[in-house]
């Protein structure tokens, strides 16, 4: 089926607390605009959802028929979202304090991966001290460049180094 990894990152959005509900929608409307929804009744039950509650078992249900629910790896799709994300940062879509409460929400989500350490705190740190705005910018380019990229969580984890990520901190003295 087309376009069902866009439904994936959609659906994980939601599940992390910092997507919406209607992107989804919106993609099984668009299915049925183009004939594609076959005779998947959960797509033509999700373009007419209306809420949240609605939408996520029914995009759920979809996820596991078509890729099987273990094929959704949320470590992977936070990191491509995180290479996404700074992209409209750089693009001036997104601030500091805006990317702030999104890394906050993944940290605890994902149950505090050691690879989210210090974007999350450099960028909390950014948002009220001066100083730690070009560390938190390092960081954010080392691991959005390394999500880019990767192909796999094991494979960014095989290029990720915490030393690294150690070094993007402020420099006093």
């Amino acid at each position: 089926m087309d376009s069902i990894a866009q439904l994936a990152q959609q659906y994980f959005l939601l599940k992390m607390g910092v997507g919406h509900h209607q992107p989804s929608i919106d993609w099984a409307l668009e299915r049925l605009r183009l004939d594609q929804e076959g005779d998947d009744l959960d797509i033509v039950m999700l373009a007419a959802a209306t809420s949240r509650e609605e939408a996520a078992p029914l995009i759920e249900a979809i996820l596991q028929t078509h890729l099987g629910i273990s094929a959704i790896d949320d470590r992977f799709a936070a990191g491509k979202y995180i290479a996404l994300l700074r992209t409209a940062y750089l693009d001036g879509k997104e601030t500091i304090e805006s990317l702030d409460e999104k890394f906050t929400k993944l940290y605890h989500k994902l149950e505090y991966p050691d690879w989210l350490v210090m974007l999350s705190r450099n960028c909390e740190y950014a948002t009220d001290i001066p100083e730690f705005r070009e560390p938190f910018e390092q960081e954010f380019e080392y691991v959005a460049t390394l999500w880019a990229g990767a192909t796999s969580p094991t494979d960014f984890e095989s290029k990720y180094s915490r030393g690294v990520s150690n070094s993007h901190d402020v420099k006093y003295g």
